[in-house]
């Protein structure tokens, strides 16, 4: 008789599974860059198509070859510099602004009137600092034009990152500023919300026989009753589904193309319309639906098996 083998319906690697406080996700470690530049970007994601790329990997069995990878496409409009955070003892205490802002931005921020200016910013009034950006969405199709907010990560040396704030506080990054074709990232993303679903589809647990009492979708055991007294988390019940804050580690940037590569379909990609900025392909896909804000920075445990080359593609619609 073959070993039986019955592992536990639903991972509990994610707990608690709520819904996450915010569309925006939340970065809480960067990876060291010694140039001073932004750890990070942000894009809209479009959709998902396949390209055909010529296998440059020394290790692969198809290397030479022309094969077939799933591809999403993240629309990557520029953000922009608004203000910086000065940090110290790892508590933000101070924030300066740029001396021009976003009409959209002025509508969801209050800016302080006395506020310090950044050319009287030293190198001994901080342990860090970190730029303060939005994003663009009235350069896209997604339908909206209220900003998102969020904070990214300066690299380099402290002298160098004062030199580079001074140089774009108040102006445009753009994706071509911060990462390279080949480059590998994480992915932060908000997932897909599907609301309250019952055990079957929230953990997986296997269907009841037809002759049970009660309910055929529910758990098989609600857990010991002497010990606790009541429902121990781990029981697998009806909740929240989707809609949860993710991380993917190492994915990789096949390329980063423009506006003027015709990557758009006549019609426009479904459910999300025409790419109209700067864009980039990551192989395989990413957490959440079409239009979901999506936050990349430099991979912080890169993996040996993920080498940074350039691909040759050809992409098919």
């Amino acid at each position: 008789m073959g070993k039986s083998h019955a592992p536990r319906s639903g991972s509990m690697q994610f707990w608690p599974r709520k819904r996450a406080k915010s569309e925006v996700a939340r970065i809480r470690s960067w990876a060291e860059v010694k140039d001073a530049k932004p750890c990070g970007f942000a894009g809209y994601k479009v959709g998902m198509v396949h390209v055909m790329v010529e296998d440059t990997r020394d290790n692969s069995m198809t290397k030479g070859k022309t094969i077939s990878w799933p591809a999403t496409i993240v629309e990557c409009p520029p953000l922009t510099v608004f203000s910086i955070k000065l940090y110290k003892n790892n508590n933000s205490y101070s924030q300066i602004f740029s001396d021009k802002l976003d009409k959209e931005l002025q509508r969801s921020i209050n800016i302080p009137k006395n506020q310090k200016s950044i050319n009287d910013l030293k190198e001994d009034e901080f342990d860090d600092l970190k730029l303060m950006v939005h994003t663009n969405p009235n350069k896209t199709t997604v339908g909206k034009k209220k900003p998102e907010i969020f904070e990214i990560a300066l690299g380099g040396k402290k002298e160098d990152k004062i030199a580079k704030v001074k140089e774009i506080l108040g102006k445009e990054i753009s994706i071509n500023d911060v990462f390279t074709n080949g480059k590998v990232v994480d992915i932060h993303a908000i997932t897909k919300g599907k609301g309250f679903q019952g055990p079957v589809k929230r953990f997986g647990v296997a269907l009841r026989n037809h002759r049970s009492e009660k309910t055929k979708r529910g758990p098989g055991s609600l857990g010991g009753w002497k010990g606790h007294a009541h429902f121990m988390y781990r029981v697998a019940h009806a909740g929240q589904t989707g809609y949860h804050q993710r991380t993917e580690y190492n994915k990789q940037i096949i390329k980063i193309g423009t506006k003027d590569d015709k990557i758009n379909p006549i019609a426009g990609f479904k459910h999300y319309g025409l790419i109209k900025n700067e864009y980039i392909l990551l192989k395989g896909s990413i957490a959440g639906p079409n239009k979901r804000l999506i936050r990349f920075n430099n991979a912080t445990r890169p993996s040996r098996r993920v080498k940074e080359i350039e691909f040759n593609i050809q992409i098919i619609h």
